[in-house]
């Protein structure tokens, strides 16, 4: 069942499945109203019908794309007349294998998307609603972000990169706008699917809580981030792991 509209509304990057349509679904679930962003226009209608029309829209891009930005921003506040919560999941990782080799332009991309497109959004949601509304900012780190993840280094980079980003939008966007991240260890989405494909049981066995996460771990965390709960909590890093990381340094 939804909820009776909340009066908010969220834009949320890469929403179209995996983490992205967990925390729309989260969201919408709250009675938010939800603008998500995507490059699959095929898969963008299907998450709308989802969520219901009367509740999400979307708009198609590149979330690096800086007129997307600004197209997605417009929109939405055309939609519903504000943006309360931005949530910055769109991520891409193309490359696997040992940061000697690492094609410079391969990093580059990586950076646009998982980094500077954050930038951009928060900037235009900042500039449109938030500077004189106030609202909450969540950004979709990475447990690759805070400890080293070998062979995909370029992804665990831009995801410290962007940690120091929410940290330094929560100093700046303060008090107006609470800006926090969310730190996923493996979620069991199509964009993870190598790390665990064909070997689910042993790629969970190291986890304390005994599974992989899954989209809807992520929501809960985005909405408790997004809610009047965490009106005191800005510029930290929310670790959503399963336990993984209890496991450091035990042999």
């Amino acid at each position: 069942m939804t909820a009776e509209l909340s009066g908010k509304v969220a834009l949320i990057t890469g929403g179209s499945r995996g983490i992205g349509y967990g925390v729309a679904e989260a969201l919408v679930a709250r009675g938010d109203r939800v603008a998500i962003t995507g490059r699959n226009e095929d898969s963008l209608k299907e998450a709308v019908e989802q969520l219901g029309s009367d509740r999400a829209i979307y708009i198609a891009g590149k979330a690096h794309d800086e007129a997307h930005q600004a197209i997605a921003v417009e929109r939405t506040m055309e939609a519903f007349g504000r943006v309360d919560f931005l949530v910055n999941n769109a991520g891409t990782n193309p490359v696997f294998g040992p940061i000697a080799d690492l094609d410079l332009g391969v990093a580059r991309k990586v950076f646009e998307t998982n980094v500077i497109s954050a930038l951009g959004f928060a900037q235009k949601t900042w500039h449109a609603w938030q500077k004189e509304n106030g609202g909450a900012i969540v950004n979709v780190a990475s447990v690759a972000g805070i400890a080293p993840s070998p062979f995909i280094a370029a992804y665990g980079v831009s995801k410290a990169a962007l940690i120091n980003l929410t940290q330094q939008l929560a100093h700046e966007f303060a008090p107006k706008v609470r800006v926090n991240a969310i730190a996923p260890a493996v979620v069991k989405t199509k964009f993870a699917q190598a790390l665990y494909e064909g070997r689910e049981e042993e790629a969970a066995a190291s986890y304390p809580l005994a599974r992989l996460g899954v989209p809807s771990d992520i929501g809960g965390a985005a909405a408790f981030l997004t809610s009047e709960q965490s009106d005191w909590v800005t510029g930290q890093t929310l670790v959503v792991d399963g336990g993984i990381f209890l496991n450091a340094g035990v042999g």
